[in-house]
């Protein structure tokens, strides 16, 4: 499949690095020849030089023969305009464009066919969704949603207070009394497929499986059972301030938006007038505690800077906030970030990437695509959902008698909307739902891929 990449900053680099792992063929369009030249060294890509929304650019990257153009620039506008340029070019091609002002949100859809759009994405907006997800059940550091919300694989610390510290997986249903799975763990930065022989540990970050009837069973069961989010401090007042808000005001919730530039200040506080907007610095520990930090449920860093991030994160840690969510842009060394008392980590570029590679996989394998993919344990596994079709291998047959590929585990099975957290004489067949976790390095296309 021929891939064009418009822009190759944050988002544009990481979708670079994801599918040019996986093979595809990549062209890149900038106009920074720097950039290009970098990435040229870095990856198996073609570059070219110039306007992204150029006809002639356009062609010189050869529109007419490629199957999908992502228009990733940072200018809206530029993005919507490429779009319209590549689709008039080619009108097979399949077009996906990052659209961040909330002021084109609706025009984007409802003038999708103007615009040859296939498919819009925003980063801030994704990542406020997944915040908000996050402060509804605080314990957990993240969550991702499969089978339209019916299952969850949720991350958990190992804390030295933890009633799962020194044990084995074998004797987990003793403690949590509800039927789960623990699909990965991330020990000391590297990702595990544990066995029931294996002990958990303090500092273990581990991935559960489980119905989302179950979460608060689960949580109960460990002990932690955590009060409704009523007061929040947002530090930074960029798009994803804004998009958390709107959330957020819906339940009711008390917000304060710290934020060190006053124009910014005067615009959020006049589309946003039930939240409390401060102008000042945020990396000044008097302005955040004479602010009210001390009675905050949850503390979310949402500026620019991931220093800067970080820092208030970890002083809000310090200051015994409940919840912490820190955004990072730049997960490079996981190390040494899954050391730090940051809380939650939500990456916009990491939600965004895993939609469109999604997409991707889609269009390459029409019968058979996995309809929702996330990325678990710091990027080092893939969680996947398959649809069971007429063309699935071992319909029907136990899955202790399959041989699945190494590193790969079948976590849940949705059979008419009941959930099974499977066993060895579990069976799917036609219609049913697979979510399986890959933490081989593998590429999971299709289903039939898990098996040997």
């Amino acid at each position: 499949m021929k891939i064009l990449i418009a822009g190759s900053g944050q988002v544009g680099e990481m979708l670079i690095k994801q599918l040019s792992a996986e093979g595809y063929e990549l062209t890149v369009i900038d106009s920074d020849p720097l950039v290009l030249e970098k990435l040229v060294e870095q990856y198996d890509v073609m570059a070219v030089r110039g306007n992204c929304a150029s006809m002639e650019t356009m062609k010189q990257a050869g529109v007419e023969h490629a199957d999908l153009m992502i228009a990733a620039t940072g200018s809206d506008e530029i993005n919507l305009l490429c779009s319209m340029t590549v689709h008039g070019l080619n009108p097979k091609i399949h077009t996906i464009a990052r659209i961040r002002n909330p002021e084109y949100t609706e025009q984007a859809y409802s003038m999708r066919d103007v615009f040859g759009l296939s498919l819009a994405f925003n980063p801030e907006r994704q990542a406020a969704v997944e915040i908000d997800r996050l402060l509804k059940f605080p314990a957990f550091l993240k969550r991702d949603s499969f089978a339209k919300g019916r299952v969850e694989i949720v991350e958990i610390r190992i804390d030295g207070d933890s009633k799962l510290r020194d044990v084995p997986l074998s004797m987990l249903y003793r403690i949590v009394k509800c039927r789960v799975l623990v699909c990965a763990v991330l020990r000391d930065g590297k990702s595990v497929t544990p066995d029931g022989n294996f002990t958990l540990r303090e500092g273990d970050k581990i991935f559960v499986t489980a119905p989302t009837s179950n979460l608060s069973q689960l949580l109960k069961n460990l002990g932690l059972v955590t009060h409704k989010t009523r007061r929040v401090m947002i530090v930074g007042g960029g798009r994803v301030s804004y998009y958390l808000t709107e959330e957020l005001e819906d339940d009711g919730v008390d917000i304060t938006i710290i934020e060190k530039d006053r124009e910014k200040c005067l615009q959020l506080a006049s589309i946003l007038p039930n939240a409390n907007i401060i102008h000042g610095d945020a990396g000044s520990r008097s302005l955040i505690e004479s602010e009210g930090l001390n009675a905050c449920d949850a503390l979310i860093t949402l500026t620019g800077t991931d220093e800067l991030n970080v820092i208030v994160s970890m002083y809000g840690n310090s200051f015994g906030v409940p919840r912490i969510i820190t955004k990072l842009d730049h997960l490079e060394d996981a190390k040494i970030i899954d050391s730090l008392p940051i809380g939650s980590i939500v990456s916009p570029k990491q939600l965004c990437c895993n939609t469109i590679v999604r997409y991707v996989r889609a269009m390459e394998n029409q019968a058979g695509a996995a309809v929702a993919v996330h990325s678990i344990a710091e990027g080092q596994a893939e969680a996947l959902e398959f649809i069971v079709d007429e063309t699935t291998l071992h319909c029907g047959e136990p899955l202790k008698q399959l041989k699945l590929k190494k590193n790969i585990l079948i976590v849940c099975i949705t059979h008419r909307g009941k959930i099974e957290i499977p066993g060895g004489d579990s069976v799917f067949n036609k219609g049913d739902s697979i979510v399986v976790v890959s933490s081989g390095g593998a590429i999971i296309h299709q289903l039939n891929d898990i098996f040997e």
